[in-house]
């Protein structure tokens, strides 16, 4: 009576039993972990293709219901609410409840525009405005610094930096633009004597960059004219740092700058 307990046969059959429940247990997690480490990245996938719609449509447009969008993006209901989530930070899309509700293609603020594009920011923006004011105020004054110190070696990483611009406009990339343009921007900083302004610039620099998450095409407008227009911009305003022309070098900072604040006061400059 006492044999089946004293032989350890019992305890050895209940530990193969847990050994293989826990097997079991573990076999199950395994999907639902892959799950967990790809949600992310799903997500990024599913708010990328509803900024695309959003993008393309109307501020105001609706652009379907959450199940609808969901399914479109074949995501589980987790992922989806992170993509919602993602997209209402950024300010691409608005959702109202209710009877004719869903998902809303936002009506982009100026300071997340630029001419025919949108920078995708996270949910620090005023920090973005902010930085982006003071960058405009203190563009002058680094043209000054760069016209009066400016070596021929400085002019040749500015013309550089001014064919990686190019390029980037050719193969109509606005995202690896904006970063040629920002890096153009910092190296004529680099130019001045003024450690303080440096130091400033590359700081505000870095808040710009920081939170900027993406560059997003808006509809209706023509990007590969657009940042075209900016390149040459950008060549002629080096060209009169070369020339040392102080009249046309500030004619040009004054137009680059209303030119960017009156279509989108933002740092894609």
């Amino acid at each position: 009576m006492a044999t089946a307990q004293g032989d350890g046969t019992a305890p050895r059959q209940a530990g193969i039993r847990e050994g293989r429940a826990a097997s079991a247990i573990r076999r199950a997690r395994v999907p639902a972990d892959a799950e967990r480490s790809t949600a992310p990245r799903r997500a990024e996938a599913a708010a990328d293709r509803i900024a695309a719609l959003a993008g393309a449509a109307e501020a105001g447009a609706r652009l379907g219901t959450k199940d609808e969008l969901r399914t479109m993006c074949q995501v589980s209901v987790g992922t989806f609410n992170e993509a919602l989530r993602l997209l209402q930070s950024r300010g691409v899309v608005t959702v109202r409840p209710g009877p004719g509700g869903g998902l809303f293609a936002a009506e982009q603020s100026p300071m997340v525009r630029l001419g025919n594009s949108v920078l995708a920011l996270d949910a620090r923006q005023t920090d973005v405005a902010d930085a982006v004011r003071i960058r405009d105020a203190i563009d002058p004054l680094l043209i000054e610094d760069a016209l009066w110190h400016a070596s021929p070696a400085d002019i040749a990483d500015l013309r550089r930096q001014l064919d990686v611009m190019r390029a980037a406009a050719d193969a109509a990339d606005p995202d690896a633009f904006v970063r040629a343009n920002w890096g153009l921007h910092a190296r004529i900083a680099a130019i001045s004597p003024n450690p303080l302004l440096r130091s400033l610039y590359d700081s505000l620099l870095e808040i710009i960059e920081s939170h900027t998450l993406s560059v997003l095409p808006i509809s209706g407008l023509s990007l590969p004219d657009y940042i075209h227009e900016r390149h040459a911009l950008h060549v002629s305003l080096v060209d009169a740092l070369d020339a040392r022309d102080r009249g046309r070098a500030i004619e040009l900072t004054r137009a680059h700058n209303t030119s960017v604040n009156r279509q989108s006061e933002h740092p894609t400059s």
